[in-house]
């Protein structure tokens, strides 16, 4: 019998449960007898543990975007100041209107496409975030991703639904049940046994980059219709009708796993455009010195501070319009 419903999905009453103790704890941050009765609810079931990392995902999403309204803030402490008189119905009740404003704030965000709010595992811009499965398998997403979970009796499917994750399954430190564990893109589906590969959905194609053991590529199949293996070390293209050896980076695949951008003599259009990926806005440079090249490590944590050094590194200005619209030019 699975432990979850279909499509990976917990049950209504164990998302009311994880929202419980969600206030609960909010509400008793410094009471450690609730944090471990917290935490023994989440280990004694693996639907227990989705629902509460769905419920997280989306608290913070909404704090974010409260935030980020002109006057939400006054709104937000309000709500928090109410709930904290509240009996545990009137809480639920009062967290339920709450993730409906938190939609309507998120409904006006610059990348919207409604997969962030449906998506059991996401992120926003500029934010990179670790979840651990139910089956142990553990799941980075970089900046503006999502995924959903297909956990049945029958299969473990990760569904990439946009941007980037890095999957980590099979270690040695925790046991997974016997199917592998697959990854489905727009372009592609991927499975592994014991591995960490990092997968990467753009627009016309997927990249699958394996950092430790092999993945197979299952769709679409090789000339032979066998499955083709991607040892670690390699990286491959995949689009719907072909996976071929991809091209070598300008820059590590996984190092935003860590907070870092890490070039080697990479194309400076090239790399602004990886940049844009971790903030709000327009960034570009002009056409003069887009083929400048670029080679370091660079931290994401603040893409002002990264463009400023930029500027020192290459004979090139940064102008800003205003935050949002920003041009890298030549030096004058």
């Amino acid at each position: 019998m699975s432990n979850l419903r279909d499509h990976g999905e917990p049950h209504q009453q164990v998302v009311k449960q994880a929202i419980s103790w969600l206030l609960r704890l909010r509400n008793n941050a410094s009471n450690p007898k609730l944090q471990a009765q917290c935490e023994r609810w989440r280990t004694a079931h693996p639907e227990h543990e989705l629902a509460w990392q769905r419920v997280q995902s989306l608290q913070l999403e909404l704090s974010a975007n409260l935030r980020a309204v002109p006057g939400a803030q006054v709104a937000l402490h309000t709500l928090e100041q109410s709930a904290q008189r509240l009996d545990r119905r009137q809480a639920l009740k009062l967290l339920g209107g709450a993730l409906l404003l938190g939609s309507a704030a998120w409904l006006g965000r610059e990348q919207m496409g409604g997969l962030q709010w449906n998506a059991d595992f996401a992120t926003a811009t500029g934010e990179r975030r670790g979840f651990q499965l139910p089956d142990g398998t553990r799941l980075r997403l970089n900046t503006d991703s999502a995924a959903n979970l297909d956990f049945t009796a029958g299969q473990r499917l990760i569904k990439l639904a946009r941007g980037e994750i890095m999957v980590t399954c099979g270690s040695s430190l925790t046991p997974t049940p016997g199917q592998p564990l697959r990854v489905q893109s727009e372009h592609g589906l991927f499975e592994a046994s014991t591995a960490r590969f990092i997968v990467r959905q753009e627009r016309d194609c997927t990249r699958l980059s394996v950092t430790s053991g092999s993945v197979a590529v299952l769709a679409p199949q090789a000339a032979d219709g066998a499955p083709m293996r991607v040892q670690a070390g390699q990286s491959y293209l995949i689009t719907p009708a072909l996976a071929a050896p991809a091209p070598p980076l300008a820059m590590d695949p996984g190092a935003w796993v860590d907070g870092l951008i890490v070039t080697r003599n990479m194309r400076l259009a090239d790399f602004l455009k990886e940049v844009s990926r971790y903030r709000r806005g327009h960034l570009a440079c002009a056409s003069q010195i887009a083929d400048l090249r670029l080679s370091g490590v660079f931290r994401l944590e603040d893409t002002d501070k990264l463009l400023a050094i930029v500027a020192q590194t290459l004979p090139v200005q940064v102008r800003y319009r205003t935050r949002w619209w920003v041009t890298v030019e030549r030096q004058v």
